[in-house]
């Protein structure tokens, strides 16, 4: 039985194995980026922090879920253009949602959207995340063809993700532009997975996406939130203010 689960799994250790497995690991933690800004903003929407931690948590654990089953029929599921094709149309309404759903503030960002439930937030978590993975998973089987790999790869990648959304998470809330900045890049992987239903030759190497990823995220860092308290009378008044960064 063993064996079996073993060949299935095509469970081999070789040399190269721990070196393939780091790779898999760095694209996880570099294409995760803009996913993890999503399900931060998505997070945040819930306005308590001990609401937004357990939607993390629990929603990445279904999405852990869904991310394996996604792994281990990607064979299956490449062959249906309408899976990419309803990831892609996902992502781009998640980024319409927040471009459009909402009247800007006075400062120039959106407002973020408001949840009343955790049990609201946890399946929009499950299903972005996967619908990112439809993209992270084919990189990750032309980079590996044992299955085992690609799991221990993808499990890891989880639990890095977890732990980027948690840093996003305050970091939405001291950068101006980083929410935008994310919903942007969530746009370009939506773009990106419509044009592989359109024309897989029309698809940018992935060298272009991560340095126009990264430009972005750039972008989105640029300009911070300072606070300012000043006690008067017992009370506390906050003052904002945006200060670009590097003056």
């Amino acid at each position: 039985m063993l064996d079996q689960i073993f060949n299935y799994l095509h469970f081999d250790f070789s040399i190269e194995a721990p070196i393939v497995l780091i790779i898999l690991i760095f694209l996880e933690a570099v294409l995760s980026a803009d996913n993890a800004i999503a399900l931060a903003a998505i997070a945040q929407g819930l306005e308590d922090k001990d609401l937004e931690k357990q939607a993390l948590n629990i929603g990445l654990v279904f999405a852990y879920v869904l991310r394996i089953s996604l792994l281990l029929t990607a064979t299956w599921i490449k062959d249906f253009w309408q899976f990419e094709l309803l990831g892609a149309a996902y992502l781009l309404w998640l980024v319409f949602q927040h471009f459009s759903g909402e009247e800007e503030e006075e400062d120039g960002q959106h407002h973020k959207r408001r949840f009343h439930s955790l049990w609201q937030v946890i399946p929009i978590i499950a299903l972005t995340d996967l619908a990112f993975s439809l993209d992270s998973v084919t990189t990750a089987i032309a980079v590996s063809n044992e299955t085992w790999l690609v799991i221990t790869g993808t499990t890891i990648g989880v639990i890095t993700l977890r732990f980027m959304a948690g840093l996003f998470i305050r970091w939405l809330d001291e950068f101006t532009y980083l929410e935008d900045a994310g919903y942007i890049t969530v746009a370009l992987v939506g773009v990106r997975l419509l044009t592989t239903v359109i024309n897989e030759a029309w698809i940018p190497p992935q060298w272009v996406m991560i340095s126009a990823i990264a430009l972005i995220l750039s972008w989105g860092f640029s300009k911070r939130n300072a606070t300012e308290n000043r006690e008067e009378d017992g009370n506390t008044p906050v003052k904002q203010e945006s200060l670009e960064v590097g003056k």
